[in-house]
């Protein structure tokens, strides 16, 4: 009797351990083995998933503490609206921590254009104003929502959206990040103002337009995408 109760206490190690290795090959971040390694921006090599350290002799308080978002951005531009990111590049203490924040500002009609975050979920609260949030997904549905102050949103990882200012008054979003470095594509941008410029046939094929169209948004779009 004791040998075949062994048989069920193998078979469940068996399996917790199974379950175990599964879990660990999908986190998306490994757990750090420091407090922290707030990131060396001076460095010329960055290695995978993050900055190099700064010697922890070298680190001092103002690496953990970050003000960029308190003020209003310049929404002075084509879309009326302004992005300030506190990411690693201008938060060093978020170096492999896997979080960062955004302020959004918007003036009445300001939008943030459609863009995509290829690696983070995007979790937004509106702090002031009347905004328009939406994504599409891989089905191709659109979801979207007005929102006011104190109205929370969600945007899953790498799906094509948008705030969109449709108050009376200025709007103000903060956004939240599960990466520290969660990268953007901006499509008026990225489509019609790279680098080298993709061919004017592939565009005009896809939008099924002619060159004209295609040469009056690359005119618009061409340069740098820091709106």
């Amino acid at each position: 009797m004791a040998y075949s109760s062994s048989k069920p206490a193998g078979s469940l190690f068996l399996v917790t351990a199974t379950i175990f290795l599964i879990i660990s090959s999908c986190r998306a971040d490994p757990d750090p083995l420091q407090d922290f390694c707030v990131a060396n921006l001076q460095a010329t090599d960055i290695t995978v998933d993050g900055f190099p350290c700064k010697p922890t002799s070298s680190v001092v308080s103002d690496d953990f503490f970050f003000s960029g978002l308190s003020a209003p951005g310049n929404t002075n531009n084509m879309f009326g609206s302004n992005v300030t990111q506190g990411n690693v590049a201008s938060f060093p203490g978020l170096n492999t921590l896997g979080l960062s924040m955004n302020r959004v500002d918007l003036v009445p009609g300001g939008i943030n254009p459609l863009h995509s975050h290829p690696r983070s979920t995007e979790l937004g609260l509106v702090i002031q104003g009347e905004v328009l949030v939406g994504f599409v997904s891989t089905a191709n549905a659109f979801y979207s929502k007005t929102l006011k102050a104190g109205e929370n949103f969600v945007i899953p990882r790498g799906l094509v959206h948008f705030q969109y200012n449709v108050g009376t008054g200025n709007a103000v979003v903060i956004t939240a990040f599960n990466s520290q470095l969660p990268g953007v594509v901006l499509a008026p941008f990225t489509l019609f103002g790279s680098t080298p410029a993709i061919p004017n046939d592939v565009l005009t094929k896809t939008f099924q337009v002619d060159q004209n169209v295609i040469n009056l948004l690359k005119s618009k779009f061409s340069g740098s995408s820091n709106y």
